[in-house]
């Protein structure tokens, strides 16, 4: 089939759990289809990455995407009934691109990468497959519980016109895709599951424990608001209960991502490293690490730095929240905490207590193999396109 991918983002290099998820689909999906892309493309974006995705498109459109908040999509936002997020995405180039495609390509399915950009396209008859990663404004909502009290207010009412947009995407759509069966109980009627993956080739499953010091790991993008919660929540509440406890063992937090505030890295003690230079290659990151510390409180979808750690074997400590749309066992796959004091005393445990460890990790990668092979996941996702393409 020929098929026109619509998103707002191009998915190179592959740092963020979007970019991940939109290049393995591709990557698999273009064996048996055509595909087109069109997407925005941000400032520290290069050609060779716009090569890298060129290597599994027909096609490649990209654009400079402009700044989202600017004093004119602050005010238009203040005085719409359109959200920020909405906004930012939405500009008379991009839609012209995407009518002209249309026009001239002869599509037989479109597929939409988040419903933001969904505006951007004109009437037509090709069926929609809309891809949602979460659900928007269930994320707002999570996010203004934990933000100050004075931007409360602001993020709820953004939040309300986010939902109006979001639930009206949905019913645009032939069919929605949705990486967590939570957001499938959300979104309704006319959604299929289609989960978050893992490269199993490229991520190996480790050895063992590590001698000697022991490292804790948390990784993310600290651009978004949920690793940035997760990890002052580490450093203040739970970090100083694992030294604790570890008078025995020698053990180093290690705090991997882009874009630390200077903030968070004032936090910085003896025990705790800050690495904004660790390799792009998130394998080799898991491989150096004993346990991933994910405290996940905001955000939804699935996490891949989650799935990649179990795939590489090393057992990861998460929230309810972190561990939703995985579905891993607890006490056998991963383990799961909630307060700062079972967090740093379940964390130790594994530390110390290596028949554990061998079983989460070992379970944790027989898990993955099982249930999250991107090459699985995308001929779920080529199904789909049949069924939704046949219907017409």
């Amino acid at each position: 089939m020929k098929i026109l991918v619509i998103s707002s983002y191009l998915p190179y290099p592959l740092h963020s759990g979007g970019n991940i998820r939109l290049f393995n689909l591709i990557k698999n999906l273009q064996k048996e289809h055509e595909i087109t892309l069109i997407c925005e493309k941000r400032n520290f974006q290069t050609q060779k990455d716009i090569d890298e995705v060129s290597r599994i498109c027909r096609k490649v459109i990209v654009f400079d995407r402009p700044k989202a908040w600017s004093p004119r999509n602050i005010l238009k936002a203040i005085f719409s009934l359109s959200s920020i997020l909405l906004i930012s995405h939405t500009y008379k180039k991009f839609a012209e691109i995407i009518a002209n495609e249309l026009k001239t390509g002869n599509f037989d399915l479109i597929h939409v990468e988040t419903f933001y950009v969904m505006q951007n396209l004109p009437k037509t008859n090709t069926p929609i497959v809309l891809a949602e990663h979460n659900v928007e404004y269930i994320v707002y909502g999570r996010y203004a519980k934990n933000a100050p009290l004075y931007l409360r207010p602001a993020i709820y009412f953004d939040m309300l016109k986010l939902r109006r947009t979001e639930r009206k995407s949905w019913k645009r759509a032939r069919k929605v895709i949705a990486v967590s069966k939570e957001e499938i109980k959300i979104i309704g009627e006319n959604t299929e599951l289609v989960p978050n993956g893992v490269n199993i080739e490229k991520f190996e499953m480790k050895k063992s424990l590590n001698k000697g010091e022991k490292t804790v790991l948390f990784i993310g993008n600290f651009k978004w608001i949920q690793n940035r919660d997760s990890s002052v929540y580490i450093i203040k509440n739970i970090w100083p209960n694992i030294v604790s406890k570890t008078k025995n063992l020698k053990v180093k937090l290690w705090i991997v991502g882009k874009n630390i505030p200077d903030s968070i890295k004032r936090l910085q003690t003896e025990s705790i490293i800050f690495d904004e230079n660790a390799p792009d290659e998130t394998e080799l990151i898991f491989q150096k690490a004993d346990i991933l510390l994910a405290p996940i409180r905001v955000g939804g979808g699935t996490s891949f730095k989650i799935l990649e750690s179990m795939a590489t074997g090393t057992p990861v400590v998460t929230s309810p929240l972190g561990n939703e749309g995985i579905n891993a066992a607890d006490g056998s796959q991963i383990i799961i905490a909630t307060k700062p004091d079972e967090f740093a005393r379940k964390t130790v445990e594994l530390l110390e207590d290596d028949y554990l460890y061998e079983k989460i990790a070992r379970n944790g990668r027989k898990f993955i193999e099982e249930n999250y092979d991107w090459k699985k996941i995308a001929k779920k996702l080529d199904k789909i396109y049949k069924d939704v393409a046949l219907k017409l």
